[in-house]
């Protein structure tokens, strides 16, 4: 199979596809890849170490699209890229579409084949491969938050561990999962005072025996969270429901109650947010401000640390695109019911029902799908 990797053009993001190494693995495995120029530059690869590897330089877009029978990326399509793609052309990437509606109807015009990183799942009913940028996410929330609480952020001024002497800043967690823990990990690692919800007990289980009374834990009722975001000085935003849009959980009224220069995080900005006053920000404008709460929202937070989030990433997705490869998409899938799972677009059909129900197409089951 020949196997295209774009260099990413959303704004500041250096991740990429495969690295010189993942590629290695596939050219091993008999196949072909070919590389748009300064692709890897952001983490440190040149053009000169793809090639070394096997691999082939391409000098545009527009070249990697048009050879490919499978895009390999890390962030959704943007438009521009969107109109590149073609008829049964295999997409590999994260797509999120359940609030994304222009996204989800240039792909399924496009007929070509959307498989989604984040619906791919497991025998553990995890998500294998948004787990590796859910822990970049969570660790990376609590930096973004401290910073938030800078006066120089128009925050209210808090160190986020206190000093002895002094109490330090109050951290809401909503969301137990592997956003959450990692958060969880980082904030009582920084010493301040942490307390996490989740609505499943066992969960919280887990959680207390991990942290102990390090953390509290408590289980996620409407009072019980309008009680701790109120009280809190840093909320991170963790909730996921796997294709779906996320549940906006902390409301518009919620936050004109928080404390002035107390701070939000967003991490599940890319399916729409978990903060009713939420909207995507970039790395190069990161927050805003709604009734003297600071919002942090970038939609793409892994990418600030890009070759620790590429190295993660790959681990994670290449033995997938091994067997999409070596298989064919079709057999890939059939042989696979976890990575069919991340079927989202199939030749013009919608194939996750989480997706469909949210923008309100027709699902067709993926297994389905395949055999039309």
């Amino acid at each position: 199979m020949l196997i295209g990797v774009p260099k990413e053009i959303k704004n500041h993001e250096y991740r990429v596809g495969m690295v010189p190494a993942s590629a290695s693995e596939l050219i091993h495995h008999g196949h072909q890849v070919i590389v748009e120029t300064n692709a890897g530059s952001g983490i440190g690869f040149s053009d000169e170490d793809y090639i070394a590897v096997g691999a082939e330089i391409r000098q545009t877009a527009e070249e990697v699209f048009a050879e490919a029978e499978m895009i390999v990326k890390v962030k959704e399509p943007l438009a521009e890229e969107r109109a590149r793609l073609r008829e049964d052309q295999i997409l590999f990437t994260y797509l999120h579409l359940a609030p994304d509606l222009p996204q989800t109807q240039d792909l399924i015009k496009s007929k070509s084949i959307c498989i989604a990183y984040e619906t791919v799942t497991s025998d553990q009913g995890s998500l294998p491969l948004l787990a590796p940028m859910s822990e970049v996410a969570g660790r990376m929330s609590i930096q973004a938050g401290a910073q938030c609480l800078e006066k120089s952020k128009q925050g209210r001024g808090m160190l986020l561990g206190g000093v002895p002497g002094v109490s330090p800043a109050k951290v809401v967690i909503i969301g137990g999962g592997v956003v959450g823990t990692n958060a969880a990990q980082m904030a009582i690692g920084m010493g301040a005072k942490v307390v996490i919800l989740d609505r499943n007990i066992d969960v919280l289980r887990r959680l207390d025996a991990q942290f102990g009374a390090q953390l509290e834990t408590v289980f996620s009722s409407k009072d019980a969270l309008e009680s701790h975001v109120l009280s809190a000085d840093l909320v991170i935003g963790g909730v996921l429901i796997p294709g779906a849009a996320a549940p906006k959980l902390v409301t518009e009224e919620m936050i004109s109650r928080m404390k002035p220069g107390s701070a939000v995080v967003d991490v599940a900005i890319d399916q729409g947010g978990c903060f009713a006053t939420s909207k995507p920000t970039t790395h190069a404008e990161p927050t805003y401000i709604v009734d003297d709460v600071v919002h942090y929202c970038v939609a793409n937070m892994p990418g600030a640390v890009p070759r620790t989030s590429t190295f993660a990433l790959n681990n994670a997705t290449l033995p997938y695109i091994i067997s999409i490869a070596n298989n064919g998409y079709k057999a890939a899938l059939e042989a696979d019911k976890h990575l069919l799972n991340g079927l989202n677009v199939h030749k013009g059909m919608v194939t996750h029902k989480s997706v469909a129900d949210n923008l309100g197409f027709e699902f067709v089951d993926p297994a389905d799908a395949l055999n039309v």
